[in-house]
């Protein structure tokens, strides 16, 4: 698969795919790969809105800016938009399959950190319900996925 454009996909977009988004724009150009990414959340609630400010402080601290991050919500041109939906848990990964128009569509989806080979976790936890550990914890494990990422593209020519 040639990737080229990829798109995280959680929940609300203000916590686990807006930092995996800036996380892999930093390591991606770091790696000088040609690689575009975004974010979105399977859900339109907090369209519009910034990052969580707990996920904010916790990617800055690890050297990550989410302060211009705006969330938005899937649309149904994104499978043709990007070649890869990466998404942060099943039930996001279940929601992408339903929206896919075709068996192609589907083929591009999968569950990040399974994608990625940095598995276990397969399932990217959401801090969003926890205390501030939880948020540290999200962005070491970002940067676990974020790595196997950049070198999946890598072995793939991208």
């Amino acid at each position: 698969m040639n990737v080229r454009r990829v798109l995280f996909v959680c929940l609300g977009n203000i916590c686990r795919s807006s930092l995996v988004e800036a996380v892999a724009r930093k390591r991606l150009a770091e790696a000088g790969l040609d690689v575009a990414v975004a974010s979105c959340g399977t859900g339109g609630w907090h369209a519009g809105e910034g990052a969580d400010p707990r996920m904010i402080a916790a990617a800055r601290a690890a050297g990550h800016d989410l302060s211009l991050h705006c969330a938005r919500q899937l649309r149904g041109h994104d499978f043709t938009d990007y070649d890869l939906l990466l998404a942060m848990d099943r039930d996001n990964l279940r929601e992408l399959r339903k929206l896919a128009a075709t068996p192609g569509q589907v083929e591009q989806t999968a569950l990040f950190l399974e994608w990625t080979g940095t598995a276990p976790p397969v399932e990217f936890p959401d801090p969003w319900h926890g205390d501030t550990a939880g948020f540290a914890a999200a962005v070491k494990l970002a940067e676990r996925g974020v790595a196997g990422l950049v070198e999946r593209l890598r072995d793939a020519g991208c």
